[in-house]
């Protein structure tokens, strides 16, 4: 497979459950470009947030956009895979949790707190050459972005995927609620007034029901290479 020589970004958005970081990491393996995971850095507040006792229900609550202003987060490439750190602090594990799952996702709907991080998911993907997924990546982050993907999955898949997923760490979660948590979280995804998740004009629409994940990686890096060619050609 012939990679692209034009370094793009590549924007992942979908619901929950999707598969978007597992595509993601992949994609960027294969083009040998930087993996960025925004929803890592919802995730990172969030966990900051539970731990100040802060409630992530109130959509405008000015305290959770002073935190935002007042937390780093960094991103870190290593051989065992990317870690997340939350002020200098390792937090990797500590934010795969349910409970700061469900934070993120309430937290994600304050517009201070998305002006914030958004200006941060900028200057990390500026220079292309990145692989970017989350909520609003090709919509809001990167609406020039040369390769918007939306992936998306029936809520079934998507709920059993996750309830896997929880269950290989040894976390003991049922699958209905599970279910019935994807459910409430496309609601909240779709309602909320600051960036919902919506799919870009211009997004090419990845259903992964039945799909394996390398064939959906192999497909997102075609379009890239020929979505590469054609930006050279102009």
């Amino acid at each position: 497979m012939t990679l692209p020589s034009k370094k793009l970004i590549v924007a992942i958005d979908g619901p929950v459950g999707s598969g978007k970081s597992t595509l993601a990491r992949r994609v960027a393996e294969m083009l040998e470009y930087v993996y960025v995971d925004t929803g890592a850095m919802y995730r990172a507040l969030a966990l900051k947030a539970l731990r100040r006792k802060l409630s992530p229900n109130d959509a405008d609550a000015r305290e959770l956009v002073d935190l935002a202003q007042q937390t780093r987060i960094d991103l870190r490439a290593e051989e065992a895979g990317q870690r997340f750190f939350l002020d200098g602090e390792d937090v990797t594990m500590e934010i795969r949790t349910p409970e700061v799952s469900q934070a993120a996702s309430k937290i994600a709907v304050n517009p201070g707190v998305r002006h914030v991080l958004v200006a941060e998911q900028r200057r990390a993907g500026q220079q292309g050459g990145v692989v970017m997924e989350g909520r609003d990546i090709g919509s809001v982050v990167f609406p020039d972005a040369q390769l918007k993907i939306f992936l998306t999955a029936s809520p079934e898949v998507r709920a059993e995927r996750r309830w896997r997923e929880h269950e290989q760490k040894g976390d003991a979660i049922d699958l209905q609620k599970t279910l019935e948590e994807i459910r409430e979280r496309d609601r909240r995804d779709l309602e909320r007034s600051t960036s919902p998740l919506v799919r870009a004009r211009d997004a090419v629409v990845v259903d992964s029901t039945a799909m394996d994940p390398e064939e959906v990686a192999r497909l997102v890096v075609m379009l890239a290479s020929g979505n590469a060619t054609a930006h050279t050609a102009k």
